[in-house]
C-alpha cells in the first residue's frame, strides 16, 4: 500500500504545474494578432479603436479594422495614425490607412502598418463558422488595455439565393466602448471569423432622492454585430493583400461584393 501511494505522488509530480485549456491557448494567440488603433490630431489621441493583422510583408504588417474608425469628418485637423502594440513588449507604430470601405455596407479599413512583421490571423473560410461556434473577441474598450470576452456566434445571416455567402454576425460576448475593429476568433482553431463593427445598447436610468436622473447606456448581449468571414475576405482581395493573407481570387463566394469596385481612397 505505502509503495502505490509513493508511485501515485511520484506520478502526480512528475504532471506539468498547470495545463492551458483551449480557449486560453486560443486567447494568447489572439492577443499577438490584436492591436490598439489611435487617430491622432495635432499630436493628441482624438479617437482609439481596435484591429487585428491580417496579413505582412517584410517590415510591412496591414491591420483590418472598422471605416467608422478611420473617417476623418469631424475631426478638427488632419489626422495621422498609429498602432500601440501590446505583446511582447508594449510600443508604438506609425500606420496609413491604404484602403476603405463605404459604411453602412461595408465597414472594414485596412491600415499598412511600417517597421515590424507582426504575426496575422489565419483568416478562416465561410464553412468554418455557424451559429452556436465558440468564440472570443479581442479589443480595447475605452481605449485602455486589450481585454477578452468569451461567447457564441449567435446569428448568422445568409443569403436568400444562396445559404453560403453570409451577409451579418452577431455574437453574444459583451464589448465595450472602443472594441470596434477588434477580432473574433474562433475557438478552438483560433482562425479569424469576425470583426466587431458595432453593437447595440440600452439606456439603465437611475432617480436620485433629488428626483435628478442618472443614466449610461450598456451593450445588449447576443446584439455585437460582426463583419462575417464572406465580408473580410472579399475586402482583403479587393485591398490588394489577399495573397498576403493566404487567400486566392476565385475564394470568396460569388456575390459577397464586387471585386473589381474600387475602394474610397485612403490617407
Amino acid at each position: 500500500m505505502t509503495f502505490r501511494i509513493a508511485a501515485a505522488a511520484l506520478a502526480l509530480l512528475a504532471l506539468p504545474a498547470f495545463a492551458k485549456s483551449e480557449k486560453s491557448r486560443v486567447v494568447q494567440k489572439a492577443l499577438r494578432h490584436s492591436v490598439r488603433i489611435e487617430v491622432l490630431v495635432k499630436g493628441k489621441v482624438e479617437r482609439s479603436a481596435s484591429g487585428v493583422v491580417v496579413a505582412t510583408e517584410g517590415d510591412t504588417s496591414y491591420v483590418l479594422t472598422n471605416e467608422h474608425v478611420v473617417q476623418r469628418e469631424g475631426l478638427s485637423a488632419t489626422a495621422s495614425f498609429q498602432v500601440v502594440v501590446e505583446r511582447p513588449k508594449l510600443h508604438r507604430l506609425q500606420a496609413r490607412v491604404i484602403a476603405e470601405g463605404k459604411v453602412p455596407d461595408e465597414d472594414l479599413a485596412l491600415l499598412a502598418v511600417y517597421g515590424e512583421p507582426l504575426p496575422p490571423a489565419q483568416l478562416a473560410a465561410e464553412e468554418y463558422v455557424d451559429v452556436g461556434d465558440d468564440v472570443i473577441v479581442v479589443g480595447a474598450p475605452y481605449g485602455r488595455a486589450l481585454s477578452v470576452s468569451s461567447g457564441i456566434v449567435s446569428q448568422l445571416e445568409v443569403d436568400e439565393q444562396d445559404p453560403r455567402i453570409q451577409r451579418a454576425m452577431k455574437t453574444d460576448a459583451p464589448i465595450g466602448y472602443g472594441a470596434s475593429g477588434g477580432g473574433v476568433f474562433a475557438v478552438p482553431s483560433g482562425r479569424l471569423v469576425g470583426v466587431v463593427e458595432g453593437y447595440r445598447t440600452a439606456k439603465v436610468a437611475f432617480g436620485g432622492l433629488s428626483k435628478d436622473e442618472f443614466s449610461f447606456d450598456v451593450p445588449m448581449p447576443g446584439e455585437t454585430f460582426l463583419a462575417p468571414p464572406s465580408k473580410i475576405r472579399a475586402f482583403v482581395l479587393r485591398a490588394g493583400v489577399g495573397r498576403l493573407a493566404g487567400l486566392k481570387e476565385g475564394s470568396v463566394m460569388a456575390g459577397t461584393a464586387p471585386l473589381a469596385a474600387p475602394l474610397a481612397g485612403g490617407q
